[in-house]
């Protein structure tokens, strides 16, 4: 049976996101021949989440592919998405906290997710510092962009300090 579940786990994937109806279709198959396949309720937890908006039970899906194999790295930085769309931050910082302990996790990602949750807690000295642990560990050009990006915007939510640039204008008349 593993055959079959795996193949319409391929046409799901293959179709997810541009066919949804296909995909879930296919999905649902793949769920009925293996309901405890990480993959296919990752990709569930997705559609839910990312087209439905139906965070909790995005979330029921990520935790069953957590439970059923913890190392199914690709989970972790979806379901922090939708921790952070739910606003479910606690839950969120022990996620990235424990996804950050296990060997092969993408810690490049997982700071960048760190730093998001500070972001979005307006704490932003502590994003721009989370910011720059993950460029350290990334390895993909597509990642050092993300991060130079959100390190722009959250640049650009921090309060500007009057004071400065009111001395600096004051110099700049005396010269």
């Amino acid at each position: 049976m593993r055959n079959l579940s795996d193949k319409y786990l391929f046409q799901a994937l293959d179709a997810y996101p541009y066919n949804l109806e296909e995909a879930v279709e296919s999905l649902n198959y793949a769920l009925s021949y293996d309901n405890k396949n990480p993959v296919a309720l990752c990709l569930m937890g997705q559609i839910y989440a990312e087209n439905l908006r139906s965070y909790e039970t995005a979330k029921e899906y990520y935790q069953q592919a957590l439970a059923e194999d913890m190392y199914a790295l690709d989970v972790y930085p979806n379901y922090i998405n939708v921790l952070f769309w739910n606003e479910d931050y606690q839950e969120a910082e022990k996620l990235i906290e424990f996804a950050l302990t296990l060997k092969g996790s993408d810690k490049a990602i997982l700071y960048l997710k760190k730093g998001i949750l500070f972001e979005q807690k307006k704490e932003y000295q502590k994003a721009l510092k989370t910011l720059k642990i993950a460029k350290e560990h990334v390895y993909d050009n597509y990642v050092i962009g993300d991060i130079n990006d959100t390190k722009k915007r959250i640049k650009d939510k921090m309060p500007k300090n009057k004071k400065k640039k009111k001395k600096s204008s004051k110099k700049l008349k005396k010269k």
